[in-house]
């Protein structure tokens, strides 16, 4: 072909999960398959929220990545499975009530998002507005508006495989989610591994996703969320946080999973990553 046409061009965003996966090696699928077979057996005899409750009560936060067309309807079972266990609680409530180290005096699900993907507010947006759920969106403001046509070639770099078209939301969309009740933290500027900079880097991708937050919605952006969030692999416990909270932010949230209880640190907060399109099982066995 002229012109330098190339078949990534040819591309559409990827709309559902089942095309999101369609890439997936079998043996990765098999993977998958036995995973979900055991953590069903495991889940057998669980009591969902037991966790922390020789502490009190506790807050978890679940953390999403995406709800595609085809997890909709499921994405609303999970939170009408949550709603069984306990309450719904916004980012800024739960922070909070982590910084007062008072007792936590029920049980709560802090929901929220990571990257900043479109359906955030075509797809979760709705279902948690109809179920009452309030919710954090962590962007990488480098990619906030992000053209398919334009910055077709840095979206296709965002995984790996470099196949996988994804589209972005864009600050009209995050401000008509800050109008609804949602609220908007920090995933920096680039999606980096804070461990891989220097302290130079990590403040320059804090303060720069902060500021950009502030500027377009007109509001504080309080929180941090931590791209990929493994202590000790993506990011450093000893520096990060402390970098976070000079730069003005008053919470760090990890990829370390469990529930949040008394006395633990709004700078270093554990979230449960769960998939849209998970079986209640699934949930019974990590919320428990």
């Amino acid at each position: 072909m002229t012109n330098g046409w190339s078949p990534s061009q040819a591309l559409e965003p990827v709309r559902t999960y089942r095309d999101f996966t369609a890439g997936q090696s079998l043996a990765a699928k098999a993977r998958g398959l036995a995973r979900a077979a055991a953590l069903r057996a495991l889940s057998l005899g669980r009591s969902p929220g037991a966790a922390g409750s020789d502490r009190g009560g506790w807050i978890r936060f679940p953390f999403y990545h995406h709800v595609f067309d085809d997890e909709r309807k499921d994405f609303g079972r999970q939170l009408d499975f949550m709603a069984g266990l306990g309450d719904f609680i916004g980012l800024d409530d739960a922070v909070a009530t982590l910084a007062a180290g008072d007792p936590i005096d029920g049980r709560y699900f802090c929901i929220t998002f990571d990257d900043g993907f479109k359906n955030g507010h075509t797809n979760a947006m709705p279902v948690l507005l109809d179920k009452k759920a309030p919710a954090a969106f962590f962007l990488v403001t480098g990619h906030v508006g992000a053209s398919l046509q334009d910055d077709r070639e840095r979206l296709l770099g965002f995984y790996d495989s470099g196949d996988l078209l994804i589209e972005f939301l864009d600050w009209d969309d995050c401000r008509e989610m800050a109008s609804a009740g949602m609220t908007f933290g920090s995933h920096t500027v680039n999606h980096v591994h804070l461990a891989d900079l220097g302290e130079a880097g990590v403040e320059a991708e804090l303060k720069e996703s902060k500021q950009a937050i502030e500027t377009e919605l007109g509001r504080a952006c309080d929180h941090f969320c931590c791209p990929f969030g493994r202590q000790g692999i993506d990011f450093l416990a000893s520096r990060d946080p402390g970098i976070a909270r000079r730069a003005g932010y008053k919470s760090f949230l990890s990829a370390h999973r469990g529930a949040m209880t008394q006395g633990g640190s709004e700078m270093m907060v554990k979230r449960d990553h769960l998939l849209a399109g998970w079986g209640n099982y699934q949930l019974r066995y990590f919320f428990s």
